[in-house]
């Protein structure tokens, strides 16, 4: 079966429309702000390992390794790793499927 006269012309097989809809790095920007700036403790994450549902602030927490390691509080599996330097930040979360948070009220923390 040949699909080439399913693809548009001259598209390499992308959806017609994607060119015009894509942008570069910069205009996530705003929502990365929102996301670096979240109350970190209170935001929920999924454990890829067991799929435990804890707040961050509810983890168990190591600091005196190399990085700053958190534990998921109920199979003990490394969740998040996060480590600075000189040259910089590094954050790791391979060990969360997914993290949520609820909004932050307009003008402040909520407290």
């Amino acid at each position: 079966m040949d699909l080439s006269e399913h693809l548009p012309d001259g598209t390499g097989g992308a959806p017609s429309g994607v060119d015009e809809r894509r942008l570069d790095g910069n205009a996530a920007a705003g929502v990365l702000a929102e996301v670096l700036t979240a109350e970190a403790t209170a935001a929920v994450s999924t454990c890829t390992y067991c799929g435990g549902r804890a707040p961050l602030g509810a983890h168990l927490v190591y600091a005196d390794a190399p990085a700053l390691v958190l534990r998921c509080p109920t199979c003990m599996q490394v969740v998040l790793r996060c480590g600075s330097d000189a040259s910089g930040t590094r954050l790791e979360m391979s060990g969360i499927r997914l993290l949520w948070w609820s909004p932050q009220p307009a003008g402040g923390t909520g407290s």
